[in-house]
């Protein structure tokens, strides 16, 4: 079974710059489409991006658009979320999820309930 596992999170200043990685061992991720969701306290889980399988075709939600990239390196096995110009809205726990059909990021960011693996989360707190 797909085990995944975020890394990078942390404190960062309003402003500033983070990058979280998805890490898998035994399979290869490029097998899997990627998600990156966040759930901020009270608030429902939501998906902040997703990459494909093929042709690493990106999807952002319109809220991080033109601040966050995804990508993936296949070298490492590894698919990155890099995030700028990081907002206090931005705080959630983040999390890192995997599924093997290409309909959870064909046109867009399907719900969280449509990725079968997924890693514990990691904390990102944006805060001055």
């Amino acid at each position: 079974q797909l085990q995944i596992k975020e890394s990078g999170g942390g404190l960062v200043q309003p402003g500033g710059s983070l990058k979280l990685s998805c890490a898998a061992s035994g399979f290869s991720l490029d097998n899997y489409v990627i998600g990156w969701f966040r759930q901020a306290p009270g608030k429902e889980r939501e998906g902040v991006a997703c990459i494909t399988k093929a042709h690493g075709d990106p999807h952002y939600t319109d809220s991080v658009k033109g601040r966050f990239t995804i990508s993936r390196d296949k070298a490492w096995n590894m698919v990155f979320l890099h995030m700028d110009n990081l907002k206090a809205e931005d705080t959630a726990v983040y999390f890192c999820a995997a599924d093997l059909r290409d309909v959870v990021c064909f046109a867009g960011l399907a719900p969280p309930s449509d990725y079968l693996y997924w890693g514990q989360g990691i904390q990102v707190t944006v805060s001055s």
